[in-house]
């Protein structure tokens, strides 16, 4: 039997095929298509809008409401029931269990102590790491800063303790479910990207200055890495696993407690890692609002610039990351290596001679690290800044000082970038911005971009956006300048990389504040050291991504190329850049994240813009600028993200198709 077509079925076909070739058309020229419309764009909109910042007519004042806002906590603080029966057993809870966990590191006394982490890091991940353990504890006594390392490791245990269980609750919810996932997705992203100093105004204000402030600022900050990495793990569980516990009638909390959890317990390892990590950042932060410890000692020595008591203070902060980041790490490698009844034996072990060490240490009557084991390392440090100031700071000969180079950075590149997007239409910035976004992503990002730089302008700080926004352009460009170039030679040459490492982890640990005090001892005030302090800060993350996208490139690709005769040069530019752009674009989107944290924190040594607005209101208790300036630091570091962030977008072609 013959089959016919009807004309009005070819019709339909042929249709349907001309609306696919044009669709995969436009999906082949989408680039250039973006830039057409948005030159066009631009034509019509100097005709129409014309030039100018930020009509004042779009704007929103905001501070009578914020004032009353903060008049009325402050007014109500002691008396309104949600403070009584609410808030402040919150922050009675925080200080008893602060208190409680600092006694009982002062009633194991320094050798307790001590004897507990090397002892859980031998069991843990061995004897290398436990004896970095000791030496990382008998540094902190060594340097003086023994009580202070206490105050911030009871901080730290009840910070991240509580960060655990909030982001771990958070993230289990977020994994069993979809409606779950898609409303905490945006907020975590917003937490992400909101920089830490921006969560201690709003903080202060309900809980006033002290330490149930400092730790609940901490938690809010270092939770979103748990949830996230909770909810990929248990989203992410083997179907297989799933289905066959499913098959033999396991109720839904058994699947979870038997199945699901353990399948993602290396991801819950990695959140408590990053938790941690993200909370050590924070102590030294939160001693803005009394958080005590060593970030205390190291916010007075920015205030006083001494550079040598910031060091003695830094430098146990920095070990205790180390130290936690390595343990952790090895917990989440090692599961399930050892048999559980050596394991028991082992941990049955270290808490009978940990036990033994304190109660001997007790009888001797010497819980406090002894005052002739210290060494002061403030005054020779201090000598070696005043000798390199003296030195480098101006009046070298060809190369100039550090001074020089501050103040040429500042006139060549920051005034001119800053003077360019502060010329520029508002309408042409978010025009910019939204076909940025398109061009990496899809239309709902370049939407979320675009209204997250338009609320700037809405809330009446334009000018001061695009200031703190031309520090972050110039600090990025230096930092993936650098941070490409680190990350592929050490990617490519393994004796690079293995040197490399303990820098990076130095410099990735060590809070945002210290980064501060030497680039002003170096660069002077201003945005300059601001801009330098950015990308010390931001430089390991973008080297790390870097070079694991490297590496990580195909090896099969690798050796067809050099099969074919491709030099060295030729296969980093056209085999392994193009392979790692993933990795690529992740450094990018981490580098100005990380940017911004530190640009922000600059207004202390003379950034200016939005980092001095967010200080001010901290330091005066002005909610109406320190809250605005918070919020408007939030949309920036959102856009931000957005347009760095690459999005997987719908395939026109294959949905015409």
């Amino acid at each position: 039997m013959t089959a016919t077509v009807t004309p009005a079925t070819t019709g339909s076909a042929a249709a349907t095929d001309t609306g696919s070739g044009v669709l995969r058309a436009l999906t082949r020229h989408r680039g250039r298509l973006i830039v057409a419309c948005a030159a066009v764009a631009l034509v019509l909109g100097a005709v129409f809008l014309g030039a100018g910042n930020w009509p004042a007519s779009l704007s929103v004042d905001l501070s009578g409401p914020l004032k009353s806002t903060s008049d009325w906590i402050i007014d109500n603080r002691d008396g309104h029931p949600l403070f009584l029966y609410f808030l402040g057993h919150v922050s009675n809870a925080v200080v008893v269990s602060v208190r409680a966990v600092y006694l009982v590191l002062l009633a194991l006394g320094w050798a307790g102590v001590t004897a507990a982490a090397t002892l859980v890091a031998w069991r843990v991940a061995g004897v290398r790491l436990a004896l970095t353990s000791l030496a990382a504890f008998a540094v902190c006594g060594v340097l003086g800063m023994w009580v202070p390392t206490m105050q911030t490791l009871a901080l730290m245990v009840v910070a991240v303790a509580a960060s655990v269980l909030l982001g771990g609750l958070l993230g289990l919810a977020a994994g069993l479910s979809d409606r779950m996932h898609r409303v905490l997705r945006p907020v975590l992203d917003t937490m992400q990207v909101l920089p830490a100093f921006a969560y201690l105004l709003p903080v202060v204000l309900v809980f006033g200055i002290g330490v149930p402030a400092a730790v609940l600022a901490t938690v809010i900050y270092a939770a979103p890495p748990m949830a996230r990495l909770t909810a990929l793990g248990l989203r992410d569980a083997d179907a297989g696993v799933m289905e066959a516990a499913t098959s033999l009638g396991a109720t839904g909390r058994q699947r979870l407690l038997t199945a699901r959890l353990p399948l993602a317990r290396k991801e819950l390892l990695l959140g408590v890692n990053q938790s941690i990590m993200m909370a050590l950042g924070m102590a030294v932060i939160a001693s803005v609002i009394g958080a005590g410890g060593l970030g205390d000692r190291v916010y007075q020595a920015l205030a006083s610039v001494d550079v040598g008591a910031a060091l003695a203070a830094g430098v146990p902060i920095v070990l205790l990351a180390i130290v936690l980041d390595r343990v952790t790490a090895a917990a989440g490698a090692r599961i399930g290596a050892a048999p559980a009844h050596r394991s028991r034996l082992g941990w049955a072990i270290a808490a009978a001679v940990t036990a033994a060490v304190a109660l001997g240490t007790r009888l001797a009557d010497a819980l406090n690290w002894p005052d002739g084991w210290t060494l002061d390392i403030a005054e020779p440090v201090n000598r070696a800044v005043d000798w390199m100031t003296a030195h480098l700071y101006s009046g070298v000969p060809v190369v100039g000082g550090t001074a020089d180079w501050a103040g040429h950075f500042t006139t060549w590149v920051l005034n001119p970038l800053r003077s360019g997007l502060q010329w520029l239409p508002w309408w042409a910035v978010l025009l910019t911005i939204g076909v940025l976004a398109l061009l990496i992503g899809t239309w709902r990002t370049a939407v979320t971009a675009v209204l997250a730089m338009a609320a700037i302008g809405v809330l009446g700080v334009w000018d001061p956006a695009l200031d703190t926004l031309s520090q972050v352009l110039a600090a990025v460009a230096v930092t993936l300048l650098v941070g490409v170039a680190l990350g592929v030679a050490s990617a490519r040459s393994n004796r690079l990389g293995r040197a490399l490492r303990p820098v990076l982890d130095v410099f990735q640990t060590m809070p945002q504040f210290v980064y501060l005090i030497p680039v002003v001892a170096l660069f002077g005030v201003g945005r300059a050291p601001a801009v330098a302090a950015a990308v010390v800060y931001a430089l390991p993350a973008v080297v790390r991504i870097t070079a694991q996208g490297v590496r990580a490139v195909n090896p099969a690709a690798m050796e067809s190329s050099r099969s074919l005769g491709a030099t060295g040069r030729q296969q980093l530019l056209q085999v392994q850049l193009p392979l790692a752009r993933p990795a690529l674009l992740l450094a990018v989107n981490q580098g100005v994240v990380l940017v911004l944290a530190v640009v922000v924190i600059g207004g202390l040594v003379g950034g200016g813009a939005l980092g001095y607005d967010a200080v001010f209101g901290l330091a005066q208790g002005d909610l109406a600028t320190g809250l605005v300036a918070g919020a408007a630091i939030v949309c920036l570091g959102l856009m931000l993200d957005r347009v760095t962030q690459p999005t997987q977008r719908r395939d026109l072609a294959g949905k015409g198709a």
